[in-house]
């Protein structure tokens, strides 16, 4: 007999994770951690456990490295982590109140400048350091976006929000097929990669990626998104194995 899957939902903010948490009817209760507390739901085919992790790639790789630890130590590992929530979209393809799936994690901003370079920017790998990408399962995405009825591209992380045309039109033409920016992403999965388990990122579109404008964010809206997006991929999460 299969055992269930144990799951690791890694968000920023309480609200998010609270978002996932609506896609469940079970009873939920909490798990303290040292730093940090899960909210741990069961169903007739998984564990699930959520975490809010904070704001930014270090916050959340901090926090997800906790929770991996603790299973590991406890004797019940993950099979998979998500990162989920909130993002900007890049317009067309990823517009407000829509769903994206992570194809490729990739952080945005870890390099350095360069006066050579095309666009004055080289990532860390140039310099000889590190890496800036991880590739979630390429099955698992395929079934999560058809699933969700989404498109599946590059999700960045950043450590500041696109506030300009200018610096989304740099990004564009960076990462051609960027659906996406959100801030977590890249620590989630360098702590999952750390412990050897498959990352997905699962994001609801909030604002258009570009000039700042809070009067045009949907928060609500993609909340709401995000909570659906999981009613309707749960079952593919839960039966996916890594093989």
């Amino acid at each position: 007999m299969t055992a269930p899957a144990r799951l690791l939902v890694v968000t920023a903010v309480p609200a998010e994770r609270d978002a996932v948490a609506l896609a469940f009817l079970p009873e939920q209760r909490e798990i303290r951690l040292p730093g940090a507390e899960l909210r741990r739901i069961t169903t007739a085919g998984a564990r699930w456990d959520l975490l809010a992790a904070g704001v930014g790639p270090a916050a959340a790789a901090a926090a997800t490295a906790g929770a991996l630890t603790a299973a590991a130590l406890d004797g019940t590992p993950y099979g998979l982590v998500v990162c989920a929530g909130i993002a900007g979209g890049f317009e067309p393809l990823a517009p407000v109140g829509s769903l994206v799936v992570a194809d490729a994690v990739t952080v945005a901003d870890l390099g350095a400048e360069s006066g050579t370079d095309a666009d004055g920017f080289l990532p860390v790998t140039a310099l000889g350091f590190g890496t800036v990408t991880h590739t979630p399962p390429p099955g698992l995405v395929r079934e999560v976006a058809d699933a969700l009825g989404c498109a599946a591209g590059t999700v960045l992380t950043v450590s500041t929000v696109t506030g300009s045309a200018a610096r989304a039109g740099v990004l564009r033409a960076r990462h051609p097929g960027v659906l996406a920016e959100a801030m977590e992403g890249f620590g989630v999965a360098e702590a999952a990669a750390a412990h050897g388990v498959p990352v997905l990122e699962i994001r609801a579109v909030s604002n258009p990626v570009g000039p700042r404008d809070r009067d045009g964010w949907r928060i609500g809206a993609a909340l709401a998104e995000l909570t659906g997006g999981f009613g309707k991929c749960a079952t593919v999460l839960e039966s996916w194995r890594e093989v």
